[in-house]
């Protein structure tokens, strides 16, 4: 199929953007890396009146440390969570992801503002987004707003971004000392989108574990936080015993959908094996 007509205009501030938003009553889209939008359009899942291209905004890319947080402009691109030294340093969750997004080609135009933004229930940096206790900064011609991670997430494709809003910036709270990470998945091919995957940001300080945040994607309408397994972790050596535990305690918080192709508790079994792996692999960043 061939996306309906439409008109496109660049941008270069944020000003305008919002302006030719509003000019056309909303009926437009705003295109960032566009592995998204450019299929919506393409299988006329969208027919807006306008595709409004951010590329020239400056304020939409950069990495700066901002803080106590690092700052990754909306246009970051996928590969730059891979190369960029500060992401490196600061958010490396990001980092150990960003190999298992689709492909090279996808990845060097795909951006993590439009990763976010999308809300694929299966994509990794969302999942990670929450693990990091990221906050999203959405800014609207009221001005800007900052929305963390926990509430930022609503349903399927569905964010706390309104209508003619554009997500700026997303930050992630400076590593501290004891700072571990963890990130997996399950695919059937490398570049797949996930049976089921993990990201997992705490805290270990003389063996206890605290500050765990875990969160798995592809297991329901939005990446999900394993508020159980977190609970059967802080407080407690990481050892086989409790990895047990928290494993066991995903019962609690997975419910995904019953799929003939994929029943829901061959996921939820994945999805402690994954847990398993990821707990038992957990690398010191700080």
């Amino acid at each position: 199929m061939k996306s309906p007509a439409f008109e496109y205009v660049r941008v270069d501030s944020i000003a305008d953007a919002l302006a030719a938003h509003a000019g056309v009553g909303g009926d437009a889209v705003y295109l960032s890396g566009g592995h998204s939008i450019v299929p919506s359009l393409a299988l006329r899942l969208q027919g807006p009146a306008l595709l409004i291209d951010l590329s020239e905004i400056a304020e939409l890319s950069g990495v700066t440390v901002d803080g106590e947080w690092l700052r990754i402009g909306a246009m970051t691109r996928h590969v730059q969570a891979i190369t960029d030294p500060l992401i490196q340093k600061y958010a490396p969750l990001f980092s150990a992801a960003a190999p298992f997004v689709a492909h090279p080609a996808i990845r060097n135009r795909g951006t993590l503002g439009g990763s976010v933004a999308h809300a694929d229930p299966a994509s990794e940096f969302p999942a990670v987004a929450l693990a990091l206790k990221a906050e999203f900064e959405i800014v609207s011609e009221a001005g800007p707003r900052r929305v963390p991670a926990d509430d930022f997430f609503i349903d399927i494709y569905e964010t706390a971004i309104e209508p003619g809003e554009i997500l700026r910036a997303i930050f992630v709270p400076l590593p501290v000392a004891g700072q571990v990470i963890g990130f997996d998945e399950i695919a059937r091919r490398r570049g797949d989108y996930a049976m089921v995957g993990a990201a997992v940001q705490g805290i270990v300080t003389d063996g206890i574990a605290t500050d765990m945040s875990i969160t798995l994607f592809s297991v329901g309408d939005r990446p999900t936080r394993a508020v159980s397994a977190q609970a059967a972790l802080n407080g407690r050596t990481i050892d086989a015993a409790t990895i047990a535990e928290a494993q066991a305690a995903l019962t609690n918080d997975l419910s995904p959908t019953d799929d003939p192709e994929f029943p829901a508790h061959m996921r939820v079994h994945l999805a402690r094996v994954l847990l398993g792996r990821v707990l038992s692999n957990l690398r010191t960043v700080a």
